[in-house]
């Protein structure tokens, strides 16, 4: 496996499937935005940041578990599943989904905040976690102890793909944070198509799954 390998299945794949991924996924993304959107107008800068989170919780477990249900359906050869099968399966999920979220968003806050490498570490180690979570129905803290495992022969493959993923998302979310206050209809699109351009990130960790432990293990 090389990073360009993976790359270029996770965009073949999303390509292909985005008449599917963008009703399946967007409209959570959109009313994560509109609610963060409307919570920034609501509350000064200070405030803002721990209630986006919170938002980011309710709606982020949703198109997410429902992304790797369909990429779970379709890599096993099975009939996809409707995407209301999908969200209700999805939200059934939500529960150990949402803490999980909270958890490696906490561990990789505070890996960012004492120094930008930590932070990185962390976060290519629990890349795995939410595959197990819904491949294999694993809790929150198992997932993210079997991930820090499983991603140990794979985090050069993961660091570079993923990173390949996230420098643009990040300069376009940077762009976003200037715009916010000038042009709230420019910002709540870029947003959306930053929301969008993130599901990369999790058809890529998939991507990296099967290819890597699984077929080890296998």
């Amino acid at each position: 496996m090389n990073p360009i390998a993976i790359l270029r299945d996770t965009w073949y794949f999303f390509s292909r499937h985005l008449g599917t991924l963008l009703p399946l996924c967007l409209p959570w993304i959109f009313l994560e935005t509109l609610t963060q959107q409307q919570l920034s107008i609501a509350a000064n800068t200070q405030q803002f940041a721990p209630w986006g989170m919170a938002a980011g919780l309710i709606f982020y477990p949703i198109y997410t578990a429902s992304l790797l249900l369909y990429l779970d359906d379709f890599s096993d050869g099975r009939e996809p599943r409707r995407i209301g099968e999908l969200w209700r399966a999805s939200l059934r999920l939500w529960p150990a989904f949402a803490l999980l979220s909270a958890l490696t968003s906490l561990l990789i806050f505070i890996g960012f905040s004492l120094m930008f490498l930590p932070g990185l570490y962390v976060m290519i180690k629990l890349a795995f976690a939410e595959v197990l979570l819904v491949r294999r129905g694993m809790g929150p803290i198992d997932a993210m102890r079997e991930s820090f495992r499983l991603t140990g022969g794979h985090f050069f493959l993961l660091l570079t793909t993923l990173l390949a993923i996230l420098a643009p998302t990040w300069l376009l979310e940077t762009w976003i944070e200037q715009l916010r206050v000038d042009s709230p209809g420019y910002s709540m699109a870029l947003s959306l198509l930053s929301g969008v351009l993130q599901l990369l990130l999790t058809v890529a960790a998939y991507r990296i799954f099967m290819l890597g432990p699984l077929r080890e293990e296998a």
